[in-house]
């Protein structure tokens, strides 16, 4: 076993890891924000062009399981530095796309070879570093991981009101091929030992198709009035039909794509569905806030992005030290830190009104750093506890995979409750928007007062009726989210302690 790195070449290889993940998570959300700018230049409606989000979403989701399997079969070095290499010249094509088709189809191919990525550089980085250091080297991992989805939205509305949208994959480019030749350089003498492992074809198969009939009913759903529309109701079936069979075949296949009797460990069960219901929580938010500013507020999007912003600055300020205290402290304290903060973040954006300034909603993103900068540690520690070095890479990858699929379901969910809960409201708030309401009636007198018309009061009226829907629509979301956090706190305690981090931590 190598001994682990030290000086300038650890400081190296970790940035060159740490950019591998920060550039796959990046890509999630980036394309967000300026999804109108990419349709409207390529003459497609917002709808067609949602294409480009869930594309990569369901390549990436069929390929992270397949992360083990890889990894055993050519080595994690290996796997790594040339998924890195692919997802770079995919970055390129889809800066060059001529049309959406085109761009969808290089989306696809990003997603697909980028499925490594993640547990990749999470693996190396664990092998690279002394094992008493182990926490610093899941730090930066984790420090990684929450800053893109916070930068994601920030870079994209910059560059889309600024710049070119092709710009959004091409900065890519220099990021990856400093990743792939720093890596390369340093850890082509650490590569695992490989073996011929036959592939499991029809695990395959079936992970491709519950997984891509579930993408296909969270992309269209909301559209569609979900089960109200038979089309999503067969996928929907399918869906439900290929996952029972798709977990039956892996439970019984000798060499499994997917190992699932990880799940026998009760740390990784725990931490898996606690690091993906807390990931749910924390994505749907990073969604539903930005939407919410840029289309009833009037912020711009690189301002929208902007209110984010301090809960990535405080998350690595505060990261390093969490690091160094991880291996001192029961780290379901942490976990329970961290779902506090996000609690207390969510009651926070739950009390804000409609004169609420910038700062009122900079404040809370800024608790949400002291979530951000325990949270992942936290859930990386526990889902690990217990579970032996050469079966980690399957382990991230399943990890991952459900922490990614848990947002998409998040995302879909939370723009669909938004809306149905701003149209509950609105309803409420027509009900009292009669002559019978003095307070009402008031307000329209002064509204003629000003020189308006009986139509410009009314459409003004209509206007600020459903602001006001969508303000209290936000705040129902943001509450519910809060005290889901607080039940997080008890599925963290029902896990054992994890050991501290001393032990070996190589890939043999």
């Amino acid at each position: 076993m190598p001994p682990p790195l030290a000086g300038g070449a650890l400081a190296l290889a970790a940035i060159a890891l740490a950019l591998g993940t920060f550039m796959q998570v990046l890509d999630s959300t980036i394309a967000n924000v300026s999804l109108p700018t990419i349709a409207g230049n390529l003459g497609e409606s917002t709808d067609t062009g949602t294409w480009v989000i869930t594309s990569f979403a369901v390549a990436n989701g069929i390929a992270l399981p397949l992360t083990g399997w890889l990894m055993g079969r050519y080595g994690v070095v290996r796997t790594f530095v040339v998924s890195v290499a692919l997802f770079t010249v995919a970055s390129l094509l889809c800066g060059l796309a001529w049309n959406l088709s085109s761009l969808i189809f290089f989306r696809i191919l990003q997603g697909a070879v980028s499925g490594p990525m993640i547990p990749g550089s999470q693996t190396l980085l664990i092998a690279i570093f002394a094992p008493q250091k182990r926490s610093l080297a899941l730090g930066i991992w984790s420090m990684t991981t929450l800053v893109a989805p916070v930068m994601g939205p920030i870079l994209g509305g910059y560059i889309a009101d600024n710049y070119h949208w092709a710009w959004i994959f091409l900065i890519n480019v220099p990021v990856g091929i400093f990743s792939v030749l720093v890596s390369w350089r340093f850890l082509k003498d650490r590569e695992t030992p490989t073996r011929k492992l036959p592939i499991d074809k029809v695990g395959v198969l079936l992970l491709a198709f519950w997984v891509g009939s579930l993408q296909i009913v969270l992309d269209l759903g909301k559209n569609a009035g979900w089960f109200d529309d038979g089309l999503i109701v067969m996928f929907a079936l399918f869906a439900l039909i290929g996952f029972a069979a798709w977990v039956i075949w892996e439970l019984t296949e000798r060499h499994p794509v997917v190992d699932l009797s990880l799940f026998r460990n009760r740390n990784f069960t725990l931490g898996t569905i606690a690091f993906s219901l807390g990931y749910a929580l924390f994505f749907a938010n990073t969604l539903l806030l930005p939407l919410w500013l840029q289309t009833q507020l009037g912020y711009t999007a690189t301002w929208a992005g902007l209110v984010a912003a301090p809960s990535g600055v405080v998350a690595v300020i505060l990261t390093p030290f969490v690091a160094k205290i991880s291996g001192k402290v029961d780290v379901r304290w942490l976990a329970t830190i961290a779902f506090l903060a996000f609690a207390t973040s969510f009651f926070m954006r739950g009390r804000l009104t409609a004169d609420a300034a910038f700062v009122d909603f900079v404040l809370p993103m800024v608790v949400q750093g002291i979530a951000m900068s325990t949270y992942f540690l936290a859930m990386i520690n526990i889902s690990l506890d217990g579970i032996p070095p050469e079966r980690v890479p399957s382990a991230t990858g399943i990890s991952n995979f459900a922490r990614i699929t848990a947002g998409s379901f998040a995302a879909s969910l939370v723009t669909t409750m938004w809306d149905r809960r701003e149209t509950l409201h609105q309803a409420r708030l027509s009900e009292a928007a009669t002559a019978d309401n003095p307070a009402y009636r008031m307000a329209t007198e002064q509204l003629h007062g000003f020189g308006l018309d009986t139509f410009q009061t009314a459409a003004l009226a209509t206007r600020q009726m459903i602001g006001q829907s969508y303000l209290l629509a936000s705040i129902d979301l943001f509450t519910a989210c809060g005290w889901l956090s607080l039940a997080m706190i008890a599925l963290v305690w029902m896990a054992r302690r994890p050991k501290p981090q001393t032990g070996p931590v190589a890939i043999d």
